[in-house]
């Protein structure tokens, strides 16, 4: 079983079509520097919708540590919402991704579930420690829920047109929610 999401940023309108979706990751923060414009209203409109929200980071070269700040500090999220790394970038190691997710369980481990988004091609021949935090999102656009790797993985991301569309491996939206809402000493 699974449930039903899409992944928003600037490039997507903030009045997007929740029909049909248990979760909704919006983009918050990329770089040192750039906050996506439309973050708080995109995740309104999840949240209007009773929809389990995330939020991901797009890692860029540069100081990693000041970047997981940069991040905690701009995202609007909440108690319970997941936290992504966005690792896409060639700039960055696998040593940096790993360093991201360190500093972002540091930040806000204890009340947010921490994972990795990337693709298919660096999860298999960049990454190097099999690190993806509290969960891996693998994007591999092929059939819906089976992604061509062997890692465990919790989010699927399989089209991205016309949105980013993704499923996660929960039996349903309570599941899903109690799974981000899990509290960590």
């Amino acid at each position: 079983m699974t449930v039903k999401g899409i992944d928003v940023s600037s490039h997507q309108p903030s009045d997007f079509s929740t029909s049909g979706l248990d979760f909704v990751i919006v983009k918050a923060t990329e770089g040192a520097g750039y906050i996506n414009p439309k973050m708080l209203a995109q995740a309104t409109r999840a949240r209007e919708a009773q929809l389990i929200v995330g939020f991901y980071h797009f890692i860029r070269p540069g100081n990693i540590v000041a970047q997981a700040q940069f991040f905690t500090g701009h995202a609007c999220s909440m108690e319970g919402d997941l936290l992504f790394a966005d690792w896409e970038d060639p700039g960055v190691s696998g040593a940096d991704k790993d360093r991201f997710l360190s500093e972002l369980k540091k930040l806000r481990g204890k009340s947010h579930r921490v994972g990795l988004y990337c693709n298919r091609d660096y999860w298999l021949n960049r990454d190097k420690t099999d690190n993806a935090g509290d969960a891996l999102w693998i994007a591999d656009y092929v059939t819906s829920g089976a992604p061509r790797i062997t890692a465990s993985w919790l989010f699927h991301q399989y089209a991205e047109h016309p949105i980013d569309s993704n499923i996660a491996r929960f039996s349903d939206r309570a599941a899903l929610r109690a799974w981000a809402t899990l509290k960590r000493d």
